[in-house]
């Protein structure tokens, strides 16, 4: 069963930034590593007065939307071009599961992989909800060279800026971030009203998620293998093994 979000593309793009309330930052249960699709993401909240916006369809399933479909958007790598195995990981910005991912194992996986050019990391983004698509907006609004950076910010601090009771209080809270990246106001703004580029986003996330039947956030594509959130000592053992495999 491929994963299937709540939310149509057009939806989404009618929503912004109608945000949605989510808990997916609450404590996990000590036996759960990933987060399936929510089974109500679209739940809107009141949409800040900085740009337009309109309730989402409730209960919708994905689709393209109508007319010339956009098209995908290249993937934002980190580590060497010609390091001998590629890890792709699938990840929300609303999932506190990859919130901990990236808090406790991102860290040793940077270091002792892909800053040593062993392993090549793509990011890419899961969008169970409005939330998630606006921290998605902002986490590329920087360009490519900022991409991680905010990825990080996002994750660091997801309690915080989901702490938000309205839509414009999270609006307020994801500028917040921008802001410390870098970006203006008039950037952020720019990149949230660019419907175009969302819908690029969308339809980048749905090829992808579709193509390898992501079901679950964090979910890890390392080389040929698909693998769920684990421990990260059998993460290494994963990783260890599919490099010693491509000597």
């Amino acid at each position: 069963m491929t994963l299937r979000p709540t939310l149509t593309a057009l939806a989404l793009l009618l929503a912004l930034p109608a945000y949605a309330q989510t808990d997916s930052t609450t404590a996990p249960e000590a036996e759960a590593t990933t987060e399936a699709a929510p089974a109500d993401a679209t739940k809107s909240t009141e949409a800040p007065a900085t740009a337009e916006a309109a309730t989402a369809a409730e209960g919708a399933e994905a689709a393209p939307t109508e007319g010339a479909a956009a098209e995908t958007l290249p993937d934002i790598a980190m580590g060497a071009e010609d390091a001998p195995l590629t890890i792709y990981e699938y990840a929300s910005f609303t999932c506190g599961h990859c919130a901990n991912f990236h808090d406790e194992n991102w860290p040793k996986l940077k270091a002792e992989y892909v800053d040593t050019g062993k392993v090549r990391f793509i990011q890419r983004d899961i969008y169970f909800d409005a939330v998630g698509l606006w921290a998605g907006i902002l986490a590329r609004c920087g360009g490519d060279d900022k991409y991680y950076a905010v990825s990080d910010m996002l994750f660091d601090e997801q309690k915080k800026w989901l702490a938000g009771s309205s839509g414009d209080e999270i609006a307020a809270n994801l500028r917040k971030i921008g802001l410390k990246a870098g970006m203006t106001e008039e950037q952020m703004t720019a990149c949230w009203n660019d419907t175009a580029k969302v819908e690029q986003l969308v339809t980048t996330f749905q090829t992808n998620a579709g193509a390898d039947e992501i079901e679950a956030t964090p979910t890890f594509i390392i080389g040929d293998e698909k693998v769920q959130n684990q421990p990260w000592d059998d993460l290494k053992k994963i990783i260890d093994d599919k490099l010693a495999a491509a000597e």
